[in-house]
């Protein structure tokens, strides 16, 4: 792709979603949407195979769904109340309806299928973008409405979301859809929470842009795709294969690694809200992601023998992929938790 090309495209992409996370009109955030939609497109299918074509088809066609179902929902609201601002949603036919339309969007269950089989047609810096920048927009459009969404469908999409992202993941061996699988898990810990205290999704979304860009990065850099692959991470960087697994465990929401400042956050504000039994079910499917997520780590670091493994290396070629990305993201991804009082308080 040309370069100019590329440049216009990345443009369009960063210019959609600030425009949808900056409007108060339901129109000019529908405008935002769609340009990022039709500005993706091009990235996903770059790559020319049929298997690019058929992600960048369905990931089409799943957002435009959602996008005229956004459309559809405020040009109701705007018919029954007159208004056309965002922060007035206030039908609750219309609630409902953006509710699906952000969610499907998002990649929340039980609307998650696309996610997955998206994320594997497409290149890991593809992947990387759907899975973090792509989510911004449709968030930005949840933080505004919260108010008037419905809480319960939104709790009970949280709850399914965390276990069929951990469930999806234990059968896969494809680093992006295990991937994909952890995202709509996150997604689902954030849409449990949206409802009841904002300060806190904004908090996690942050964490888990900086360690879904840890992970994809060194997935990058370590040229891994599938489990498999992780398996000679240690013999071409040992630096790297460490941060994986502090990653890894980071992700699963291990102490003392900042991944686990947001489940324990969540569950204690879903306990102050009386709402046991939700975070009951929250806390018993993240045990279901922390399997296949320590089934990574081990594969990648922990069954090494002093001698070196009876397998072909990956050839040791200078690396050309830029570090900086990544020298930036590790740090908070894997040691903000003692900063815990002065994020929240």
């Amino acid at each position: 792709m040309s370069p100019l090309i590329y440049m216009i495209i990345i443009s369009s992409l960063t210019t959609g979603t600030i425009i949808t996370a900056s409007s108060h009109h339901w129109l000019m955030a529908w405008i935002g949407l769609e340009i990022n939609t039709l500005a993706i497109i091009p990235i996903i299918s770059m790559q020319h195979s049929p298997r690019s074509t058929e992600a960048a088809t369905k990931y089409f066609l799943t957002q435009a769904a959602a996008s005229a179902t956004i459309l559809f929902s405020s040009m109701m609201n705007a018919w029954l109340t007159g208004t056309w601002n965002i922060l007035q949603m206030t039908t609750d036919t219309a609630n409902i309806l953006l509710t699906v339309a952000l969610t499907m969007k998002l990649g929340l269950a039980p609307l998650h299928f696309w996610l997955p089989e998206v994320l594997q047609g497409t290149s890991m810096t593809t992947a990387l973008i759907i899975t973090t920048w792509q989510k911004l927009a449709p968030m930005s459009l949840i933080l505004m409405t919260v108010n008037n969404l419905p809480p319960k469908i939104l709790i009970i999409m949280g709850l399914t979301s965390s276990i069929i992202g951990g469930w999806g993941g234990l059968n896969q061996t494809q680093m992006r859809k295990i991937l994909a699988y952890s995202s709509i898990a996150h997604l689902g810990w954030m849409a449990v929470i949206a409802p009841i205290m904002t300060n806190i999704l904004i908090m996690n979304l942050a964490l888990y842009l900086m360690m879904t860009t840890t992970m994809f990065w060194s997935l990058v850099l370590s040229k891994s795709k599938t489990i498999q692959n992780m398996s000679t991470t240690w013999t071409t960087s040992p630096a790297m294969a460490t941060i994986l697994l502090l990653t890894l465990l980071s992700i699963g929401g291990l102490p003392p690694l900042t991944g686990f400042m947001p489940k324990w956050l969540i569950l204690e504000e879903l306990t102050t809200q009386t709402l046991t039994a939700a975070a009951t079910v929250m806390a018993l499917s993240s045990l279901l992601s922390l399997f296949f997520y320590l089934r990574l780590g081990y594969v990648s670091t922990l069954t090494l023998s002093p001698n070196s493994p009876q397998t072909k290396y990956k050839w040791r070629f200078k690396p050309t992929t830029p570090t900086l990305l990544m020298s930036i993201m590790t740090p908070p991804a894997l040691f903000l938790l003692p900063l815990t009082p002065m994020i929240i308080f």
